[in-house]
């Protein structure tokens, strides 16, 4: 297994897809926390926040985060 950066975003949808990857039983860690809740022109500089889960789980992951950023959308 190797971690891999599926999403990055800001903190606050990090966090709800965080919450929606351990609802299914998907572990997920944030990266760049701190730094996302900067703001201004130093958090675009630096990247957003990140979430990072493991190779294995990334097909479903992916699916769940497309299902949310749909639900954005429409």
């Amino acid at each position: 297994m190797r971690l891999v950066e599926i999403y990055e975003g800001t903190l606050f949808e990090c966090q709800m897809i965080k919450n929606l990857l351990d609802n299914e039983g998907i572990e997920s860690n944030l990266k760049d926390e701190i730094m996302g809740t900067r703001g201004g022109n130093v958090w675009r500089q630096a990247g957003g926040v990140k979430i990072v889960i493991t190779d294995d789980n990334y097909e479903k992951a992916k699916t769940i985060i497309s299902e949310f950023e749909k639900s954005r959308n429409d």
